[in-house]
Parts: C-alpha cells; structure tokens; sequence
C-alpha cells in the first residue's frame, strides 16, 4: 500500500485528501506550523493514525550529499533534510507531498516520486551556481567572491529538460 511522506505544506494549506493514517511526517514539521489552523489540521491527523517517525541518520547523509551535488543545499532547512531522508527511506512504497521546489528538486534526483499539494511540480531538474554581481565569476558556494569581494547570488548552472519522475 502506498504511503505518504508529508511535509509541512500538508497542514499549512490543508487541502490534502490523503487519508491520515496513510501519512508519515518527522517531528520537525511540527516547529514550522505557526497557524492555530495548521496546528489543529496536524492533531487531527495525528489522531487519525499519522505516524511521526525520526529519520534515520544515513538517509540524512545521503540527502545531504545530494543536496550539495545540485547546490540546493543553501536552500533547505533542517525539515526540509529530514522530510527528504524519510521518503527515501519510504522511496519504494511511499510518495512525497510537498510545494518545495527545492526539496522536489532533490526528490527527483533521489529517485522519489512527488506530488504538490497547492502549487505546480517542477518540469526541470536543476543544477545551481553562485554568480559574483561584480565580476561576474561563478562559483560553486560561498557568499563573498573571493576575487572582488561581491556578494554572490545563485544561478541555474544546469537545466535537465523534463527529467521525468513518477506522480501519483
């Protein structure tokens, strides 16, 4: 049967008609829902047989790793790390529920498969760069050129057009 690894989108928005006891998330996700509707949809969904489940450790390092390959590192929080690590763990049998494009874009690198709760999913997979706004240089991380001493900001380095990738 398939699962559902749920990120804090689910209960933000509230408009997932997945059943609760089909869901998994990890306790992070509950430090991001700062609406008292958001809250009470995570109760609810609890009660109604959500199981929160650390990740493990491994699957973390690997997300990690992969987050820093397409440079998206930068972009994703603690959650965002360990939602990524429990769908991989879940990978056969599970789907990842999130609006993140950044986390979909490792998603689909990982090898699992995304559904968005309110938003559009990524056509693209995407390989980021830093560009210095000075000289223009490109690096791969960093905030500060090291050349002119600009900040740098990111850029898309790679496009993978239509990189498919399962959807329920």
């Amino acid at each position: 049967m398939t699962s559902y690894i749920a990120d804090s989108a689910v209960f933000i928005m509230g408009n997932c008609d997945v059943d609760s006891s089909l869901l998994i998330t990890v306790p992070s996700v509950v430090d991001e829902l700062k609406s008292r509707d958001s809250v009470l949809r995570f109760d609810l969904a609890k009660e109604g047989g959500l199981r929160v489940e650390w990740p493990e450790p491994e699957m973390v390092k690997e997300v990690r790793k992969k987050a820093e390959q397409t440079r998206d590192s930068e972009e994703l929080s603690k959650t965002d790390l360990e939602i990524l690590a429990k769908a991989l763990e879940h990978r056969e049998t599970a789907i990842l529920l999130t609006d993140d494009y950044a986390v979909q874009n490792v998603a689909v690198q990982l090898g699992i498969q995304v559904k968005p709760i309110a938003q559009k999913k990524i056509k693209d997979v995407l390989i980021w760069q830093k560009q210095c706004i000075g000289c223009k240089k490109t690096f791969e991380k960093g905030d500060e050129c090291p050349v002119c001493g600009s900040p740098l900001k990111k850029k898309r380095k790679k496009r993978i057009k239509g990189k498919s990738y399962q959807e329920s």
